[in-house]
């Protein structure tokens, strides 16, 4: 078969080609490895110069004819395809709007708006403060003395000191550097809650280098334990929506607040899950008392005439009681699925009236 005649007979193949299929067979036959043309172009290395100067024009000209065919009629037969779904598919307008999918709140954030919902009903504002912190708001302020395990490197985050700087900074190991700076910058009475990220070097499924605490301060005039109690009482009532709660208060330490207190809450198991309530079980869920005379004398004010209780507790390990979470380490995995099911839509808004765990 001449070469004319070859470019024919594919040409017709190609245009007789009905589907995306039977044209990538031709395809195949004629510019495969094993293909006609193929073999055609093969037989240029064997040829004399002169014959090779007459035939290879010949050669290439077919070939390229060939490609540009099959990429013309590839191309017409997509557009046929496209026609023929775009005929063929109809919408609707009278089906219900699909469901979009949207993005959800994460289990920390919505347990800090609850808390900020539970204590602005009791009078309390919302403080924040810098978690690049200096060692003086860190520990000095708290009484935290310079030999304290807190202060030890394996346990806090340090950066370079500045050469020259007096002030050594790190990243804050609790949000109670915040009641000092509103101590210093606010006259009492003080009523704050300080939630935010706060940093510890440990890592394990019940902690993590960055994790998010909430503390508590009131200064006034004549505060005592009793009121410190009563607030966790009511607090605990309203964030687990519980009426039977009872606190169990043991005596603990801390170097800024004098007495201190550990708080356990009453709880019971139920169906291999645990429910607070009752006081069959006990399960400490925060350390708490009265601030320390040092602590308010070093702020400027006088322990003599105002007193104070502070408490704080871990926001995470909050969500993971109240919400039923049992790994602490899948907070920041950003794990989709995860976030899908334990996330809360966006109008699910803590309130008291409605609940706040919406």
């Amino acid at each position: 078969m001449d070469i004319d005649t070859l470019k024919t007979d594919l040409l017709d193949q190609i245009a007789a080609a009905a589907s995306p299929e039977a044209l990538e067979a031709v395809r195949v036959a004629a510019m495969g490895k094993s293909g006609s043309v193929t073999a055609l172009l093969k037989t240029l290395g064997g040829m004399s110069p002169d014959d090779r100067q007459v035939r290879g024009p010949l050669l290439n000209g077919l070939r390229e004819a060939v490609a540009g065919a099959l990429s013309a009629r590839k191309i017409a037969l997509e557009a046929e395809a496209l026609n023929a779904r775009l005929a063929s598919e109809r919408l609707d307008m009278t089906l219900p709007v699909a469901a979009a999918v949207t993005g959800s709140i994460h289990p920390v954030s919505q347990v800090m708006d609850e808390l900020a919902e539970i204590f602005a009903d009791l009078g309390f504002a919302v403080a924040t403060g810098p978690e690049i912190e200096d060692d003086c708001h860190n520990f000095s302020a708290l009484n935290i003395p310079e030999t304290h395990p807190a202060r030890a490197m394996h346990d806090t985050f340090y950066f370079p000191q500045e050469p020259g700087s007096d002030k050594r900074m790190l990243l804050r190991t609790h949000t109670s550097p915040v009641q000092i700076r509103t101590m210093m910058t606010q006259a009492p009475p003080i009523r704050i809650i300080a939630p935010g990220r706060t940093y510890r070097s440990d890592s394990d499924a019940t902690h993590t280098p960055m994790f998010h605490q909430v503390e508590g301060l009131v200064i006034d005039k004549g505060i005592t334990l009793a009121n410190l109690k009563w607030t966790l009482e009511t607090f605990v009532k309203a964030f687990f929506e519980v009426d039977d709660v009872t606190l169990r208060l043991r005596p603990s330490y801390f170097p800024f607040t004098e007495p201190s207190v550990e708080v356990d809450v009453g709880c019971s198991w139920e169906g291999g899950r645990l429910k607070i309530g009752g006081t069959s079980s006990w399960l400490e869920i925060l350390g708490s008392g009265m601030v320390h005379p040092r602590v308010i004398a070093s702020c400027g004010l006088d322990p003599e005439v105002y007193q104070g209780f502070a408490f704080g507790c871990g926001i995470d390990r909050l969500a993971m009681l109240k919400y039923g979470m049992n790994d602490l380490r899948a907070f920041f995995d950003a794990d989709l699925r995860w976030l899908k099911h334990h996330g809360f839509s966006a109008f699910d808004v803590p309130t008291l009236s409605g609940g706040v765990g919406a």
